[in-house]
């Protein structure tokens, strides 16, 4: 799963692959603003067929959280 994540990720910002960890930040190491991040959840739905909570998936703030909260939710 890290891996997709991490690809879905180089979508939406510029980084490569393999600068992406578990405990990357999403706005402060990966350069996400508020709309790219949104739009990257919405992807991220579709690809692990899964469905947010807005406020929760927002307070996600490392990929590492995200995965797991991810993972929680299938």
């Amino acid at each position: 799963m890290f891996e997709k994540f991490a690809e879905l990720i180089c979508d939406y910002v510029e980084v490569e692959a393999d600068q992406i960890n578990e405990s990357s930040r999403f706005a402060e190491d990966l350069g996400f603003n508020s709309y790219d991040f949104m739009s990257m959840l919405g992807e991220a739905e579709e690809i692990f067929d899964v469905e947010f909570d807005e406020k929760e998936a927002a307070s996600k703030k490392t990929v590492g959280e995200m995965i797991g909260y991810i993972e929680e939710l299938k």
